[in-house]
Formats: structure tokens, sequence, C-alpha cells
């Protein structure tokens, strides 16, 4: 019996470490596992794609439903990376490598000008042109992805994809003084994002417990002015628990997500 107990624990754990190393074989973080996951969940999930067109729909209700108050033309800002376009195929090819975002595989596959756009999007845009709203584009891509940007708006019609109307990122990442720009001569109907930041400079790198305050404060906003993409593969959702620092490695990084779970 002894013989027979010791021979099935060499042979449970010889296949528990052969399951491990085929699973498993790069020691992937638990930060990039994490991001496999999440973004499996944006491209399968019909959650995922229901949550989209509820964003988009009460967006639609709201123009529908809005009241000017100047006889400023009317605009709506929009970011674009996980709000209107869906990159995930970026993130899932950088997961399988054991890898997160890098500016020059970001600046490769931007270049391709290949993403897709996110459930309800397009419909949504072409709608406010057709009554008459300008659409600006405010991102975080670098000036130089201008033109391939430009180029994958338009594979999908979308109103306005001109210099004047994209705005990417080139001094700063905080998108206010943009937004400003646009407030400038415009009445902004709507704003839409997936990161608190492309709402108001109250969400520009402030610590987690400002973040949650500021949300507080500006709960009437959401899902009147600011419409709210689903994104839970990156952000400053995700930076904030880093305290923004951009630098640390994959295992710094699991470190912080295992000690800031709530148990």
């Amino acid at each position: 019996m002894r013989k027979f107990i010791f021979g099935a624990l060499v042979l449970l754990t010889a296949c528990t470490a052969t399951q491990q190393a085929t699973v498993n074989p790069t020691g992937q973080s638990v930060q990039v596992d994490g991001k496999l996951f999440t973004t499996v969940f944006q491209q399968k999930a019909a959650e995922y794609r229901a949550l989209c067109f509820q964003a988009y729909n009460i967006a639609r209700l709201r123009l529908d439903n809005y009241k000017r108050s100047s006889q400023k033309p009317l605009a709506i800002i929009t970011d674009l990376d996980e709000t209107l376009l869906d990159n995930s195929k970026y993130q899932a090819a950088q997961c399988l490598i054991n890898k997160d975002y890098d500016s020059e595989s970001w600046a490769k596959w931007t270049a391709r000008a290949e993403a897709d756009t996110l459930p309800g999007a397009v419909s949504f845009f072409k709608y406010a042109a057709s009554r008459g709203v300008e659409i600006y584009y405010i991102t975080n891509r670098n000036e130089t992805e201008r033109q391939n940007t430009m180029a994958n708006l338009r594979k999908f019609g979308l109103p306005n994809t001109d210099d004047a109307h994209l705005m990417p990122r080139s001094t700063t990442s905080s998108k206010e003084e943009r937004r400003q720009k646009v407030l400038a001569d415009h009445e902004i109907v709507m704003l839409l994002g997936d990161n608190l930041a492309d709402f108001s400079a109250l969400f520009d790198k402030k610590p987690f417990s400002e973040r949650e305050k500021n949300t507080n404060i500006s709960q009437a906003d959401f899902g009147s002015r600011f419409i709210v993409l689903p994104n839970s593969v990156y952000g400053d959702w995700e930076s904030v628990l880093y305290n923004y620092n951009y630098k640390l490695t994959p295992a710094q990084k699991d470190s912080v997500l295992k000690a800031v779970l709530v148990k």
C-alpha cells in the first residue's frame, strides 16, 4: 500500500509539473495573465458587446433630447482607443508572447490601420453628424500616428476625419487643453471615453482617493454629459495602482496587484 501511495504521489507530481509547463511555459506574470483574460472578454463576451450598445444607445438618447444653450455649433468629443477603435488584436498578440504594451510594438500596430470599431460606434457618430454635430477625436496617440489613424477611421466612413478634428497628443497626455480649444468655439453636447481623464482634468493622474472622490462629485454627469465605454484591460485605473510609475518591472506590478486585493 505504501509503495502504491508513493508511486501515485510521484505520478501526480509529475503530471502537475508537466501541466504547469504546458499551460505556463514562459512564467507568465499575473498582470499579463489578467490582460489575456480581459482581452478574451472584450473579444468574445456578448455582455461586453451589450455594454457598448448600451453606452451608444444612451448617447443617442441624450443627443435626441439635447437642448442647446448658445448659437455656437454643436460638437461631440470622443476618445479613440477602446472607445471607438478596438485594439484587442494588439493586446492579444502581446499577451501571447508574455508582454504588455510597449511603444515600439504599438506604433507597428497603429501603422497597419487595422483596428476594428466598438459595437454601436460607427452608427452613432454617423447619426450625430447627420444631426449637424461635429465630431472631434481627441486621442493620446502620438502626432506621428496621425495619418495612419486617419486612414483607420476613414475605412469606416466616420465623419470629420480631417486634421482639424483629429487631435493627437503633442506635449502632454492631459486632454484638457485640447478640450478647451474645442470648447472655445463650440457647444459640447457630450464626451465619450473609456478613461476618466477623457472627461475632465479632475481625473488627470490623480491618486486613488481623489479619483473616487471626484467620481462621486461627477455622479450626475455619467450617462448624461459623460458616456463611459468599458475597458478592463488598461487605463489610469491600473496606472494609479502603480502610482503612475511606468518603469516598474512585471514582478513589481504583480506584487502591487496582489497587495491591493481586498481579501
